[in-house]
C-alpha cells in the first residue's frame, strides 16, 4: 500500500508518495517563467500540483500514465489542495501496485458478465439473440466489456463500471417491461446490453481515464453505430426493419440533442431506454458523492455530474424522533393518562 492517497492529503504537509499522471502540460507565466502543471490521481480521487523549478528539464523524464514518486507540499489553493512538487521522478514497476491507482466495482466482474450473458439469453426473439451474442461472446470484445469504465468521470467512473451499469439497465428493463405490458421487452433488453458498446473503444483505460483519438473524434454513439451494424450485416437475412430499430436506439439514448443524441427517442422502448439510462447514471453519481469525503456539514461537496450537491439524509435526520405512528380511526379523547390520542376530533 502506498504511503499517501489523495483523499489523504491536508494542507500545510509535506509527503512523498507515488501518484499517476492523469494530466502533464508546460505552461509560461506573464513573466515568462516555465513550470510544469500536472493532474495526479489515485483510486481515491486527483489532485492539482505544480513544479516550478528546472520545469522543462524535468517535464522530460516522464510522461503521461506514468507512475511517479512525489515529494511536496500540500497548500491549499482556491478552496481546494495542491501540492508544490519539490522532486518527482518515475517509479519502478516494483515500487507500485497498480491496485493502488485505479477504483474499481466493488462487484464481482465474472458473475456480473454471467448476469449479462443470462438477461441476453433470455431474450426470445432469435434475430436479436444472435445479434446480442455475437457482440458479448466476441473474445476481443469481452475481455474490455469486463473491464471498461462507464465514463471518464460522469458516472461508473471505475474499472468494470461499464459492466455493472449495464448489467443495472438490464435489471431495471426486465422490471419495466413487466409493468409495461405494450413494451416490447426483447428490444428494450437489446438497447440496454448495446447502448454504450462504443465505449470500449471511445475511452482508453490502461493506465489512466482517458479518450481515445477517435474517441474524441468520433464520440461513443458514432463508434457503437458502426460496430453494431457490423454485426448485424453479418448475420444473413437479418430484417431491415429491425435493424433500423435497433439503430434508433443507440443514436437515441442520450435522449436530447444538447446531450449528444442526432434524433430524440421516437418509439416508445426507445423513450423508456433513454430515462432508464439517465436515471442509473444519476443515481450511481449520487451514490459516488454521497460516499466521497468532502463538503461541509450535513451537505456533500458539489457533483459535477448532478449540477449540485447532495443532503446526507443520515446527517439531516439525527434529530428525529421516533415515535409510534398515530393509529388511524382513533378519536383524541384522553386515553386516561392526562394525553390525547390522534383522531379527527
Amino acid at each position: 500500500m502506498k504511503p499517501s492517497y489523495v483523499a489523504d492529503l491536508a494542507p500545510d504537509t509535506t509527503i512523498t508518495s507515488f501518484f499517476l499522471v492523469c494530466e502533464k502540460e508546460l505552461r509560461t507565466t506573464r513573466g515568462a517563467k516555465q513550470f510544469l502543471r500536472l493532474e495526479l490521481g489515485d483510486r481515491s480521487g486527483t489532485v492539482e500540483a505544480v513544479l516550478w523549478e528546472n520545469a522543462q528539464q524535468i517535464a522530460e523524464t516522464f510522461e503521461r500514465d506514468d507512475i511517479v514518486k512525489i515529494q511536496g507540499r500540500v497548500e491549499n489553493y482556491r478552496g481546494k489542495p495542491q501540492l508544490a512538487v519539490d522532486k518527482v521522478r518515475r517509479a519502478s514497476p516494483e515500487e507500485v501496485d497498480l491496485a493502488d491507482y485505479f477504483p474499481h466495482t466493488r462487484e464481482n466482474v465474472d458473475q456480473l458478465y454471467e448476469r449479462l450473458r443470462e438477461h441476453a439469453g433470455a431474450v426470445g426473439n432469435p434475430w436479436l439473440k444472435r445479434l446480442l451474442a455475437s457482440v458479448i461472446e466476441d473474445p476481443d470484445l469481452a475481455p474490455r466489456l469486463k473491464r471498461a469504465p462507464a465514463a471518464k468521470m460522469m458516472h461508473h467512473a471505475f474499472l468494470g463500471g461499464l459492466l455493472e451499469h449495464v448489467v443495472s439497465l438490464c435489471d431495471l428493463s426486465r422490471l419495466v417491461s413487466g409493468h409495461y405490458p405494450e413494451l416490447d421487452p426483447d428490444l428494450l433488453m437489446t438497447g440496454a446490453i448495446l447502448h454504450d458498446v462504443g465505449k470500449l473503444d471511445e475511452l482508453c483505460y490502461e493506465r489512466s481515464f482517458n479518450y481515445t483519438v477517435e474517441g474524441q473524434l468520433l464520440g461513443h454513439i458514432i463508434m457503437e453505430l458502426e460496430l453494431v451494424t457490423k454485426k448485424m450485416d453479418a448475420i444473413e437475412d437479418f430484417p431491415p426493419e429491425l435493424k433500423t430499430l435497433i439503430k434508433h436506439l443507440l443514436i437515441s439514448h442520450h435522449g436530447q440533442y444538447e446531450f449528444g443524441s442526432p434524433k430524440l427517442p421516437m418509439f416508445p422502448e426507445a423513450l423508456v431506454l433513454h430515462f432508464l439510462d439517465d436515471m442509473d447514471s444519476k443515481v450511481a453519481a449520487a451514490r459516488a458523492v454521497l460516499g466521497a469525503e468532502g463538503g461541509e456539514g450535513q451537505w456533500t461537496a458539489y457533483s459535477s455530474a448532478l449540477n449540485r450537491r447532495m443532503l446526507r439524509l443520515a446527517e439531516f435526520r439525527k434529530g428525529e424522533r421516533v415515535t409510534e405512528a398515530p393509529v388511524a380511526g382513533k378519536d383524541s379523547k384522553s386515553d386516561g393518562l392526562g394525553t390525547k390520542t390522534a383522531g379527527n376530533g
